[in-house]
């Protein structure tokens, strides 16, 4: 089979290992991956935004081949059962392939704004392991353990900790496509790092400090193999700089694209709506054309699988479209907004001088609990007078990531000397490494606007 992309161009997978893949795209959970966005809301701020996680999920596969024909050149000074076997690159196409299969509506926005809802990692292994889906059954066709060893690879576990770490990892396939994926869609470029030189500065080496020294989860208990088996280096004279833009470009991109105002603005009105629905199910108020699984939720118990699978991003907008005639006025309020993108507004708060909080310097510091929650007070003093409800119409959003938290998974190697992480030589990433990029905004109705911003800045 070959496809065109966007980003990759050809995509081919052709041969007994990619085989998978268009037998997995015959399930129903994959095809699913077509109506939920990559982005969420995220064309709400970026209108080019809309591609999707099935769109993904194939580019995260292609990576994987690109990476197991580099390993393939590498590999052959290793011992045999430290090598890249036929089926070993199979499970980890498939892994790639998979491993966004049981992400929810407008992607992770539902996880975060459906009260007490389960992680999408949670339903990927559900939809893995469970035998009534159509991915179980094509997998048991190739093999009885592969959906449980595809389910391990996912978690970042393997005999071969560095095929783990390429499907769960600070330089992992995922990574890899949904960067220049997602600054490709938006129109942004600070996304874009060379994939190609990166690949081809692999190289494999031993952890310094020996078997001791061996910090990844996944070595644990992996027996001697494992605990022996290379880690993934870069090649410092030739890959520094691919890396550090790698690293980089993930930093921008939340900065730029993730964390963007309208975006975050969205997604909370998306949880306020989700939450009001709850508590109005609670109560025993009918609600029109609630999907099964919130339904579920709503009472306590976990949705079923086919409940879970029959959300995607038409299903959730269109029962908030039905929510716009709901006997509650707020939720209907909120639904019409939403759809109208009269967004929330915001304002972001700082830190006061001399309160800069530690890691990389502009790079979005924590701000005070005090200084936020009095924020927060004061514009809900504003909604309460407006005659809003202040725990509605009045939020706080905090929005954190860490772009490069230095694990033991990735090192640098040059001519003569020991390996090296990567925060060791360089300057860049030393700045970066285990820093917090963190954005505090204040959301609240676009009619109180003047009042809020008169009031925080006189």
């Amino acid at each position: 089979m070959i496809l065109r992309d966007p980003v990759h161009g050809l995509l081919e997978f052709e041969g007994n290992e990619a085989a998978i893949v268009p037998r997995l795209l015959e399930a129903r959970e994959v095809q699913r991956l077509r109506r939920i966005r990559q982005l969420g809301l995220t064309s709400l701020a970026f209108p080019g935004a809309e591609h999707s996680r099935f769109s993904h999920a194939l580019g995260a596969a292609h990576v994987m081949r690109l990476l197991l024909a580099r390993l393939r050149q590498l590999d052959g000074d290793l011992p045999f059962w430290q090598r890249v076997t036929s089926e070993r690159a199979r499970d980890a196409i498939a892994a790639a392939f998979l491993h966004d299969i049981g992400h929810g509506p407008l992607s992770h926005l539902f996880e975060t704004a459906m009260p007490g809802a389960s992680h999408h990692e949670a339903w990927t292994e559900r939809i893995l392991l469970d035998p009534s889906s159509d991915v179980h059954s094509i997998l048991v066709q190739h093999d009885p353990y592969l959906p449980q060893r595809v389910a391990e690879l996912i978690r970042g576990k393997h005999e071969l900790p560095y095929l783990a770490r390429a499907v769960s990892g600070t330089f992992d396939v995922d990574r890899c496509d949904y960067l220049l994926r997602d600054a490709h869609a938006t129109g942004v470029r600070y996304g874009d790092y060379d994939l190609p030189w990166l690949l081809r500065s692999l190289r494999f080496s031993e952890i310094p400090g020996g078997n001791a020294a061996a910090t990844l989860p996944e070595q644990r208990g992996a027996g001697e193999r494992g605990r022996d088996a290379p880690t993934l280096a870069i090649e410092g004279a030739k890959g520094l700089s691919a890396i550090e833009s790698f690293l980089l470009a993930r930093c921008f991109m939340f900065q730029q694209v993730y964390f963007h105002k309208s975006t975050r603005a969205a997604e909370w009105m998306i949880g306020a709506i989700l939450r009001r629905v709850v508590e109005r199910l609670r109560e025993g108020e009918r609600i029109p054309q609630v999907p099964a699984a919130i339904a579920a939720a709503a009472v306590g118990e976990v949705p079923s699988l086919s409940q879970y699978l029959e959300l995607d991003d038409h299903v959730l907008l269109g029962a908030i479209h039905a929510w716009e005639g709901a006997s509650d006025p707020i939720l209907a309020d909120l639904a019409r907004r939403l759809r109208a993108r009269a967004l929330f507004k915001t304002l972001e708060l700082y830190p006061e001088a001399g309160q800069d909080s530690p890691g990389m310097p502009g790079a979005g510091m924590g701000v005070p609990e005090e200084v936020a929650q009095a924020a927060v007070a004061t514009a809900r003093d504003i909604a309460r007078a407006a005659g809003l409800d202040p725990d509605v119409y009045v939020g706080l959003d905090v929005a954190e990531d860490t772009p490069y938290e230095e694990d033991a998974s990735l090192f640098v190697v040059f001519p003569q000397g020991r390996p090296r992480r990567p925060a060791e030589v360089s300057f860049l990433l030393d700045r970066l490494r285990n820093a917090t990029l963190t954005r505090t905004r204040l959301l609240f109705a676009p009619e109180l606007r003047d009042a809020v911003r008169e009031a925080l800045f006189r």
